[in-house]
């Protein structure tokens, strides 16, 4: 739904927020205006939900403000909250949005009888940042494939094993030295510091170490004390060999993480960061390693090609190759010359038969031969008209004493004789 355009005459036309908006906008500005930080107060109204979320009132004489603390967070705290009980709590300002109310995220709980030891924290920070112990600009980069790590750490705590199994899983193949000392207690940060000198000292050891971890697990701001002391402090500050301190969890730091080239959360996390490289680089060999394998073949399947066009161009150059060949080219003209024979022999009995065909239709014989059919016709034809055929068809032929053949009746005289011809013979008559 937008928002309502109120018309403010001179000042001009601003739009009215909705609740949700407004609230929004408080949000950003809290959240990101108020860093996280230490608070102090009386705990009241404490309730643990089944969710195993935790809610309570902090108080004191002047104010008071609404807490939560979060299941994962209240799972790590070794202090057990209770109604009227004073602690110190370290979080973040927020506001729920629904209620409209700023509330405290709290991620640690300590006693206020830890808050003697925080404001030392706190002095003691101060006064060695000022010194420029903690300057940034000063932090060396970790060695990224180091070959000797030496581990400052109580040889009996989980941190050493956990860090020695994370290394053994990433495939690391380097060396680590443990370099026992107290972590906790009386005399802890005189042993931690004095390791730290025994590190950097190459004869003291056998071995030149390119790196340094001083670490420990979790536990109180009272357990880890050793690592705000300012004798270790300025002892990790001043290491020749660069350091990563992995002291205790996440949520928790020392000035030692503030002194150190590099902050690990855990001493997990600092055996990861240790055998990133070596993984990477592992990973960039396996790549090359494939890519070694692919040209390989490429090149072997190339070499072959090539072996096998120079073994045909040298069978095709041999001596046997080019007897071979000249008889296969020899063949070929042999049918060819064959083929082109048999055709132009083809073609020439076609064209003999052809003159022969006309010279016999043009041959005097023919001629003759069809004249003498022609007059046999004729003759057939004279015979089957002659006297003798008309004679033997019983006709008589009378003719006169001359022998012309008497044709008409008035041709005959009376008395007179005349000769008849039979088909068998003649006979002399005499006319009435």
């Amino acid at each position: 739904m937008a928002g309502l355009e109120i018309d403010l005459g001179a000042s001009g036309t601003t739009r009215a927020e909705s609740v949700t908006e407004f609230t929004r906008r408080v949000k950003v500005v809290l959240e990101t205006g108020i860093k996280p930080g230490w608070v102090r107060g009386e705990v009241t109204n404490l309730r643990i939900q089944a969710s195993g979320h935790v809610y309570f009132t902090l108080k004191d004489a002047g104010a008071q403000v609404r807490a939560v603390m979060f299941r994962g967070d209240a799972a790590r705290q070794e202090i057990k909250l209770r109604d009227g009980g004073q602690v110190v709590v370290f979080g973040e300002a927020s506001v729920y949005e629904a209620r409209g109310e700023y509330q405290l995220i709290v991620r640690l709980v300590l006693d206020d009888g830890v808050g003697r030891l925080q404001r030392e924290f706190e002095v003691l920070k101060a006064r060695l940042a000022a010194e420029g112990l903690f300057d940034k600009t000063s932090k060396r980069v970790l060695p990224r494939l180091p070959r000797a790590v030496g581990f400052i750490t109580s040889p009996t705590g989980a941190a050493v094993q956990d860090f020695c199994r994370i290394l053994v899983r990433r495939g690391w193949r380097g060396r680590v030295i443990i370099l026992p000392a107290k972590v906790q207690g009386e005399g802890a940060a005189a042993e931690v510091a004095a390791m730290i000198a025994l590190a950097n000292d190459p004869g003291s050891l056998g071995l030149e170490l390119d790196l340094l971890v001083v670490g420990r697990g979790g536990g109180s701001l009272e357990d880890l004390w050793a690592f705000n002391e300012e004798t270790l402090v300025r002892a990790v500050a001043g290491s020749r060999l660069p350091v990563i301190s992995a002291v205790g969890h996440e949520i928790d730091f020392t000035l030692s993480d503030f002194a150190a080239d590099t902050r690990a959360e855990t001493p997990s996390a600092a055996a990861e960061l240790i055998s990133s490289g070596f993984v990477a680089e592992v990973d960039r060999l396996d790549r090359l390693a494939e890519n070694l394998d692919a040209s390989a073949a490429a090149g072997l399947a190339a070499a072959r090609d090539r072996w096998t066009g120079l073994l045909d161009r040298l069978r095709l150059l041999s001596p046997a190759s080019q007897v071979e060949r000249g008889g296969l080219q020899l063949d070929d003209l042999s049918n060819r010359l064959e083929a082109a024979l048999a055709r132009a022999a083809q073609t020439r009995a076609h064209r003999l038969a052809l003159v022969a065909g006309r010279l016999a239709a043009a041959s005097p014989a023919r001629r003759v031969e069809s004249e003498s059919q022609r007059l046999l016709g004729f003759w057939k034809r004279l015979q089957a008209a002659s006297p003798a055929s008309v004679l033997n068809r019983g006709f008589v032929i009378l003719r006169a004493a001359d022998g012309q053949p008497i044709g008409r009746a008035a041709e005959l005289a009376s008395g007179g004789r005349v000769r008849a011809q039979f088909a068998d013979g003649e006979a002399e008559l005499r006319a009435d």
